[in-house]
């Protein structure tokens, strides 16, 4: 009788097996075109830049979800050449402005000129005016520069002389900044790192990516890096992308997962400044933007957990006594994430 039950029991798992595998889940909403681009992008970009994996994830993430990004890490990673060859990999108008502290608002968003044959003032516009713009070392430049981006990164658009002057759409503000050099800089003010979708740390690469950037680069024999980059998506191809994300599914349930990790910042004896409603928001849209890279038309707790440090790290403070103890946010975030219950 053993035997037979024993028989039985493999004949009914080897039934529910065949089953499970004959289930065919299929997205309600078309991704293929958008898991094309990514993927275009994705093999654009690794044809100059070793490793980075996460960062380059983010950086198309923040994309998909019409967000910016605040890169940081020690000179000579690659943030600079990442954020220039993630534009030369779209088909967009790019433009770059270096930072520096005799830089001015104008010299960014444009200024009035007078016309002699005209008699009339005219407006000249600055290199923000472009879909994507890489601000090098944003903390060089004085408080009153750092806030000229105000309103264009919240409102994609200036107001100059009273008139208003829109932003062509996709309308993407990637900077970057050194965490250890502090000497001449200028710290941005909570209300402007509030601005950016992420803040993206890049760490050093390991000994095998060391290796392979060094073979790389004398395999170029002098050529640029940028030469081997192809264009690939169109305005109006990334402007479908970001419509697309907003019909990404996520369950009442997790919408409150999402609203009690926010409310744990606020909570926290360890954070002296909890995170904003929109950070909340800003979750809500960057997990959208990893289910979709991830094939995906529904948001999971881990495309939350994921989302929730690049996006919160740089809009909570820590409390002076555990600064000085040596907490990071990134420490009492992820303390957070564990303490929360994930929803089943």
């Amino acid at each position: 009788m053993a035997n037979l039950d024993n028989t039985q029991n493999e004949e009914l798992n080897q039934n529910n097996q065949t089953t499970d595998n004959n289930l065919n889940f299929e997205n309600r909403i078309d991704l293929s075109e958008l898991q094309e681009g990514i993927t275009l992008i994705k093999n654009e970009i690794s044809k100059v830049i070793v490793g980075q994996k996460s960062m380059i994830e983010m950086l198309i993430a923040s994309i998909l979800a019409n967000g910016h990004a605040l890169i940081e890490g020690v000179p000579g990673v690659a943030k600079t050449i990442s954020a220039k060859l993630l534009a030369k990999s779209l088909d967009i108008d790019f433009s770059r402005i270096q930072f520096t502290p005799d830089l001015m608002p104008s010299d960014i968003l444009g200024t009035s000129v007078f016309n002699i044959k005209s008699s009339e003032f005219e407006f000249k516009k600055g290199p923000i005016f472009s879909n994507m713009i890489l601000i090098d070392e944003i903390n060089r430049a004085p408080a009153k520069t750092q806030a000229a981006l105000f309103e264009v990164m919240e409102e994609r658009q200036i107001t100059i002389d009273g008139h208003q002057y829109k932003m062509d759409l996709p309308f993407i503000v990637l900077a970057t900044q050194n965490p250890i050099e502090q000497e001449g800089t200028y710290r941005l003010p909570e209300a402007q790192l509030d601005r950016f979708l992420f803040k993206i740390d890049i760490d050093y690469p390991n000994l095998v990516e060391e290796i392979e950037i060094l073979n790389r680069e004398q395999a170029l024999r002098g050529g640029l890096k940028l030469e081997q980059i192809t264009s690939h998506l169109s305005k109006t191809q990334i402007s479908k992308f970001q419509n697309l994300l907003n019909q990404i599914i996520i369950e009442g349930h997790l919408v409150k997962y999402i609203a009690d990790i926010i409310v744990n910042t606020r909570n926290n004896p360890f954070l002296y400044l909890g995170a904003s409603p929109r950070a909340s928001i800003a979750i809500l849209k960057a997990s959208k933007a990893f289910a979709a890279i991830n094939a995906r038309d529904f948001v999971t707790p881990e495309d939350i957990k994921k989302a929730a440090i690049p996006v919160l790290q740089h809009r909570v403070i820590v409390t002076p006594e555990r600064e000085m103890e040596g907490l990071t946010t990134k420490q009492i975030i992820k303390q957070i994430i564990e303490a929360v219950e994930i929803p089943r």
